[in-house]
């Protein structure tokens, strides 16, 4: 390297597309959720809305990990889940507005985005209830002979709850190709972590059941896909299950209706000072990464992805009644 420091993104091995194509998805993320927080207040989405902003880094670094076949299992703060899976926003938006061009035709709303030709096995709404699903997944890769590894996204909260314990028991009695991704924001709901769990450190809760763990910086994009794909690739290899515990913050309330009285001002501020696209965004271009002309086109895309997404909603039909219907049973 001829005596020059090797940064963080060079140690990472990525190439600048690579690297540029991270901050457009994380800032394809932010801006749909802002558009969707803007929707939801004049009325336009309804039932709950939970958004990601200040987790993009997770959501991006984690799935950028992931082989094409493998699969992902989520929580019901999935939008960003969804998108690094690769639905297309529009259907995404679509799906918001409970739209029959929704990735499920409307009938899930933002708790349930799903697609299984893309290996995104949906969000889920009870809380810990898809780690069971996720198990069952790995199971049925091994049992099919299938080098395929499930990614399963859940919050602090459900670290507290039955179904967490039976599945990571399971998981490593049964030798399971998952990647168990806590996703630690710090509040389940509007309750801190240090109120609501004896063990305040998720990593630790991995100890009980004997599988390797490690805890990452969630709000640096590069640090959650080197901690991914090291996971990924023990599961995959067949040693089984893998515990991250992400620690990140969401900027917004745990939905739209949370009036956040829970938490300090500062300690938002503090967080945001770390906002995950601003930082990495800053390293790319000290490195020489990205121009003031390369960002420009990247927010131009991304803005112009995000308007077409809300016309596309707007103008798709609203689902039949007939479609009532349909989808009861799945096909034999």
């Amino acid at each position: 390297m001829g005596g020059k420091t090797v940064t963080k993104v060079a140690k990472s091995g990525l190439d600048k597309k690579t690297v540029l194509n991270f901050l457009h998805q994380m800032l394809l993320i932010r801006k749909f959720e802002d558009k969707a927080g803007e929707l939801y207040a004049r009325g336009k989405i309804a039932g709950f809305l939970h958004l990601y902003n200040g987790e993009e880094a997770v959501a991006v670094g984690a799935v950028s990990a992931l082989q094409e076949h493998d699969l992902l299992i989520t929580h019901y703060r999935d939008h960003g889940h969804a998108i690094a899976k690769g639905i297309d926003v529009k259907r995404c938006m679509a799906e918001l507005l409970g739209k029959a061009t929704g990735c499920v035709k409307g009938r899930g709303g933002s708790m349930h985005f799903f697609d299984m030709s893309l290996g995104m096995y949906g969000g889920w709404a009870i809380v810990a209830g898809h780690l069971p699903l996720a198990v069952g997944l790995g199971l049925a890769s091994n049992a099919l002979g299938k080098k395929q590894v499930t990614l399963c996204i859940f919050g602090d909260g459900a670290t507290n709850i039955g179904y967490f314990h039976e599945a990571l028991n399971l998981a490593k009695l049964w030798n399971v190709p998952v990647v168990f991704l806590c996703e630690n924001n710090l509040y389940g709901m509007g309750t801190a972590v240090h109120r609501a769990s004896a063990v305040t450190e998720m990593v630790r809760k991995a100890d009980a059941y004997n599988i390797p763990a490690e805890r990452v910086d969630g709000m640096d994009v590069l640090a959650v896909r080197e901690a991914t794909a090291k996971a990924v690739e023990h599961a995959r290899r067949g040693d089984g299950p893998y515990f991250l515990e992400v620690l990140t913050y969401r900027f917004r309330g745990h939905s739209m209706a949370d009036p956040i009285l829970y938490r300090d001002k500062s300690e938002v501020d503090e967080w945001k000072q770390r906002d995950p696209i601003v930082s990495f965004r800053q390293k790319l271009e000290a490195e020489g990464l990205l121009s003031p002309q390369e960002l420009e086109q990247i927010e131009r895309e991304t803005d112009e992805l995000i308007a077409e997404a809300v016309r596309f909603a707007e103008e798709s039909p609203d689902p039949p009644l007939t479609d009532l219907y349909e989808d009861i049973y799945a096909d034999s």
